[in-house]
């Protein structure tokens, strides 16, 4: 049965909300990279606070989980599986202030591209280790929120980093949208569009 005409337009509405949402924070590590780091080996330093953490990791971490669900919903044909565990470590984005910044950009530019062809409600199997083997049924939208929230939890610890290194950033780097619009703030996600 197809959809009628409003529910189609009601799912274009939510999809472009949620890639709004989603490039507004890869945006944000574009902010950082532009105008907070000037050297690559920022990108590197490993944490007091946070043992392992670097930056770059963080960077290419958060992005991976976009590119993997896009490369899932757009490389295949249904069943759809998905599993953010089978990703690359060690990339060069995590090391170069340059090739991070075109990842992000191009991870950008394919949810621009394809996230208005897709499906809010496309089913997907989510495959995951937490440390025992699951299985999960989920659907490409609530995945796409999932990569969009994923990304700020990475941001709030990329803030603990630039703080050690005295690089303050805006107030709502590394905040969730619901924090920001329960404190009312002014930054782009802070507003509620209820």
């Amino acid at each position: 049965m197809s959809p009628t005409p409003g529910a189609k337009v009601e799912e274009t509405v939510q999809l472009s909300r949620l890639l709004e949402v989603s490039t507004v924070v890869l945006e944000q590590a574009l902010d950082l990279l532009e105008n907070y780091l000037t050297r690559d080996e920022q990108l590197t330093l490993q944490s007091k606070y946070v043992p392992g953490s670097t930056i770059g990791k963080h960077l290419r971490h958060a992005r991976d989980h976009f590119i993997l669900l896009l490369d899932t919903m757009t490389a295949a044909s249904p069943p759809y599986i998905v599993n953010y565990d089978a990703r690359l470590r060690n990339t060069p984005m995590e090391t170069s202030l340059k090739v991070a910044h075109a990842a992000l950009s191009e991870c950008i530019e394919r949810l621009r591209r394809e996230v208005p062809r897709l499906s809010l409600d496309e089913p997907l199997t989510l495959n995951a280790v937490t440390p025992y083997p699951q299985t999960l049924q989920s659907t490409f939208g609530r995945e796409l929120w999932f990569a969009g929230l994923h990304a700020e939890h990475h941001w709030s610890m990329i803030r603990v980093h630039t703080g050690e290194l005295g690089i303050r950033l805006p107030d709502s780097f590394g905040f969730a949208p619901s924090t920001l619009v329960h404190h009312g703030t002014e930054a782009p996600l802070g507003k509620a569009k209820i």
